[in-house]
């Protein structure tokens, strides 16, 4: 029956969805949908996760650069505003929290995925990406790293579809699973924040679970965030060895190139957090930044979910896939392990 209502879904959407004039209007209705999730508790962040991939399986997205330039801006526009509903103090602790698990799984997690990436046979920078996506944030990760370690678009594409793949399936199994162990709001928050690539599912999968699981979560996870700049560090001094090894010619690449992006909205949200715990009066305007924060990130999802493109998928391919499955599988049982024992 399930199989069955998809499939209808499915053939509705398609016949809805023949003509490039159309896909425009069923876009921009699907997003006001999701934009519609501050007066429909009905649309949560998962259900305009499964509009979107509904959307994107149908037929070819009508404006793929512009929605991602957005769902990149939203995203940390909203948990910039998610920043507004946090206490200073528990940001604090919740970072204290964290960080031995983020350390801990982080250089875990690289040094398993070189293993699987050699065993398994995925391209060396392809594997390197999904490595670097797993076990710091995503999409971000890997938007940071591609650059300096010079990865081709096949690469890229590869090493996104594998983890916008997982990033779909943990926001629907995430919620389920603690409540099915009886994990305390605090023990998701720092699990999800661990296990899950990027912050979008992140926050996604924990504002499901509860206010402390979303406030652990996204505290947790933005200070995971942080080991962009370190990493990618890293992997621009590793690529300057091979540079200077290079034929030099007119058109050769210095190591000076190399470029790091910083997540900026991190400090951004927590400014937020002091602003709205220590300046007099700023909790009136918080309560309703909170809320427009939850439905731009409601209306990021849909975004990611429209982006996941048939091509994307077929790009992955299996190997990328099981190594991502694998190091994804081993982070989450071993953070799971973690929380159960620590916390």
């Amino acid at each position: 029956m399930p199989s069955r209502c998809l499939h209808l879904t499915t053939e509705v959407f398609s016949s809805v969805a023949r003509s490039a004039t159309s896909r425009v209007v069923l876009f921009w209705l699907l997003v006001a949908v999701a934009a519609s999730s501050v007066w429909i508790p009905l649309i949560s962040p998962p259900v305009a996760l499964a509009l979107g991939l509904l959307f994107a399986l149908t037929g070819e997205h009508p404006y793929p650069k512009q929605s991602s330039n957005a769902m990149k801006w939203l995203l940390q526009a909203s948990v910039v505003g998610l920043g507004f509903g946090m206490n200073v103090y528990s940001v604090v602790k919740a970072g204290q929290i964290g960080f031995g698990f983020t350390a801990a799984s982080i250089v875990g997690t690289l040094g398993l995925g070189w293993i699987v990436g050699k065993v398994l046979g995925v391209q060396g920078r392809a594997s390197h990406l999904i490595g670097v996506g797993t076990a710091i944030c995503g999409g971000s990760a890997i938007a940071a790293v591609a650059p300096v370690i010079e990865a081709e678009e096949a690469e890229i594409s590869v090493a996104l579809g594998t983890v916008f793949v997982l990033n779909a399936l943990a926001l629907f199994m995430f919620p389920p699973i603690g409540w099915a162990l009886g994990l305390s709001e605090q023990q998701f928050g720092v699990w999800a924040a661990i296990a899950i690539h990027d912050t979008s599912s992140v926050v996604g999968a924990a504002a499901k679970y509860g206010e402390e699981a979303l406030a652990t979560a996204t505290t947790v996870k933005l200070s995971r965030a942080l080991w962009i700049i370190p990493i990618t560090l890293v992997a621009a001094l590793s690529m300057s060895r091979t540079r200077h090894q290079r034929t030099i010619g007119a058109s050769a690449v210095s190591g000076a190139q190399a470029s790091i992006t910083v997540p900026w909205f991190v400090l951004l949200f927590v400014l937020a957090s002091l602003g709205s715990t220590l300046v007099p009066g700023a909790q009136v305007f918080s309560v309703y930044l909170v809320s427009l924060a939850k439905v731009g990130l409601t209306v990021t999802l849909f975004l990611i979910g429209a982006g996941l493109s048939r091509s994307m998928l077929r790009a992955v391919g299996v190997q990328p896939l099981m190594q991502g499955v694998v190091l994804w599988t081993a982070i989450s049982l071993l953070g799971l392990w973690a929380v159960k024992a620590l916390l």
